[in-house]
């Protein structure tokens, strides 16, 4: 049968899929991690500004603040995506916000730098440095939370994928400053205030939800999953050569051509996904012999092309649907809940405190790997070398606990919650090990403790959309994250700073030996161990839970 010669979708609706807005998150991603190459870029403002090492701290405290306190994102997220609001954006306007924060934040500390602009006060230059932070959770939470909208099926998966490309993004960056930007700080300063923005300004239109459900999601995200960890394993090969030996300008220009087409890789599965559903599409319409039918084909058809990506109306999230209702009852785990809603119930307290424990020793580890490494005797390669490679590490727990939760989740019920206990218990081991001061326990130690570290970033948004609904992720999730920094302050400042202060106060400020850092991690350890105990208690309270409805969600389409 042939189709109605007038019916010519325009090429925009063609690709505007699901496929295309989840490459687009993911270049954005990949663009987005400047904050975890703070080390290139803060010895210029050392140097330039005349700081010493407690002054360039603050600036490094302001980074932390302003990259894990995403409240007005969240907040911004839910009102744009609304049914009432829904006329006033998209995501694309949370992508927006953070670019034109990424753009001032850089640009003004570049042009301090350079001497264009008089020299700030130190809490200027931390407003400056606030602001190029805060302009992460936009670009996180805009890309994340329109992954879960676009893919409720596979939450754990796509959540992984999301956050394990922002985890590469650092090491990504490092790789362009090598090649480009090599020795020249200030060029790679201008460079974080242009190219963040640039791409998120290119990219944003295309991140749009979906209300398409496709029977071959799970095929096309494992080919995302498995081009993650090609990409992965190269830039860990990188990494590892690049630190043991001096590369010539031609190696490093192949070595980043490589790298460019690894990164342009995931547009071959957008291709893929739309070649499927086009030949689906066509095979249907062809099977269909009533031609009072066209109309509801022609329908069909703009539907399942992702027409419908800017109704937000429909989304899952439901913000605005049954709003009357909800406000004469408290929500069940698993409706739509809004951040004072989830903060009346213990499963948001049980999530914040496990984040403290986790993401919160994760970050007093790697803050502080470098003295570690200098106190047990390890060279400054050495210890650049396990700088390097914690990106990778990281990536690997945000990708891998996505994708096994979801695969425990929907073949065997098994609660997610269950894997945080895992983790943490996992994160335990690895902070014993580094305490133990053993020759190579800094190596398997920061292994360990990098994959648990990164297995929170995934695991606590897949939760918290599961248990309070989707519909203020963003706002939540963003509020519980809030507990990272300050784990960190606490667990770095008066755990860590204190003990090996005291540690040194004989040796004139430098401290060698096991026992500088000894007791500070077995200190870590009981942390993360008391976390595993709060999230054993999250697990047995949301067991029936996601017994009795996210596993027979998943049971239910796992077959299609």
């Amino acid at each position: 049968m042939d189709l109605d010669p007038d019916y010519n979708p325009s090429f925009k609706a063609k690709i505007n899929t699901k496929w295309v807005a989840t490459v687009a998150s993911i270049w954005i991603q990949c663009t987005s991690g400047s904050l975890y190459t703070f080390a290139i870029y803060s010895s210029i403002l050392k140097s330039t500004q005349g700081y010493d090492q407690s002054s360039l701290n603050v600036v490094s405290v302001f980074k932390d603040v302003g990259a894990n306190v995403g409240i007005l994102s969240g907040l911004l997220y839910s009102s744009v995506t609304s049914r009432r609001r829904r006329r006033c954006g998209g995501p694309w306007v949370v992508l927006l916000a953070g670019a034109i924060q990424c753009f001032a934040g850089y640009y003004l500390m570049w042009l301090t730098v350079m001497g264009l602009l008089p020299k700030p006060p130190l809490w200027v230059m931390c407003l400056y440095m606030l602001l190029a932070a805060h302009a992460m959770t936009f670009f996180n939470t805009a890309n994340v939370v329109t992954a879960v909208h676009n893919f409720p099926n596979y939450r754990g998966t796509i959540v992984g994928i999301m956050k394990g490309f922002l985890g590469l993004s650092g090491a990504i960056l490092i790789q362009v400053y090598q090649t480009i930007f090599r020795n020249r700080p200030t060029a790679y300063l201008l460079m974080l205030a242009l190219l963040p923005p640039i791409t998120t300004l290119l990219l944003m239109s295309f991140v749009t939800i979906s209300q398409t459900n496709e029977d071959d999601e799970k095929k096309h995200l494992n080919g995302l999953s498995l081009i993650a960890l090609v990409l992965a394993s190269y830039l860990m090969a990188e990494i590892i050569v690049g630190n043991i030996f001096s590369l010539q300008l031609t190696v490093r220009i192949i070595t980043f051509t490589i790298l460019i087409f690894l990164l342009l890789s995931p547009i071959s599965v957008a291709i893929s996904a739309h070649k499927e559903k086009s030949y689906r599409i066509i095979k249907y319409l062809l099977e269909q012999n009533s031609p009072e039918d066209e109309q509801h084909r022609s329908q069909a058809y703009f539907v399942d092309m992702g027409q419908s990506h800017g109704n937000y109306e429909e989304l899952p999230a439901g913000a605005d649907q049954g709003r009357d209702m909800n406000e004469r009852r408290t929500p069940e785990w698993g409706e739509n809940m809004n951040l004072f809603q989830a903060m009346c119930t213990t499963g948001f307290w049980f999530l914040f405190v496990t984040t403290a424990c986790g993401m919160g020793t994760g970050l007093a580890t790697v803050n502080n790997i470098s003295q570690i490494g200098g106190s047990l005797g390890y060279t400054i390669l050495e210890t650049n070398t396990l700088v390097s490679l914690w990106s990778i590490w990281n990536f690997l727990g945000r990708f891998v606990a996505g994708y096994i939760s979801d695969y425990f989740l929907r073949s065997l019920g098994w609660s997610r919650p269950l894997f945080i206990v895992v983790t943490l218990a996992s994160m335990t081991v690895g902070h014993a090990v580094i305490a133990s001061g053993l020759p190579g326990a800094l190596y398997a130690g920061s292994v360990i403790v990098g994959i648990c570290y990164g297995s929170q970033w995934s695991l606590m948004p897949t939760i918290a959309s599961e248990i309070f609904g989707a519909g203020h992720l963003g706002t939540i999730f963003n509020t519980i994250t809030v507990a990272g920094p300050v784990g960190s302050y606490i667990l770095s400042v008066w755990v860590v700073g204190y003990f090996y202060d005291k540690e040194a106060s004989d040796e004139g400020n430098m401290c060698t030996g096991t026992h500088c850092f000894m007791l500070s991690f077995f200190i870590m350890a009981a942390s993360t161990f008391f976390g595993a105990l709060v999230a054993l208690a999250l697990f047995f309270r949301t067991r029936n839970f996601y017994n009795n409805f996210v596993h027979r969600r998943g049971a239910n389409t796992i077959t299609g």
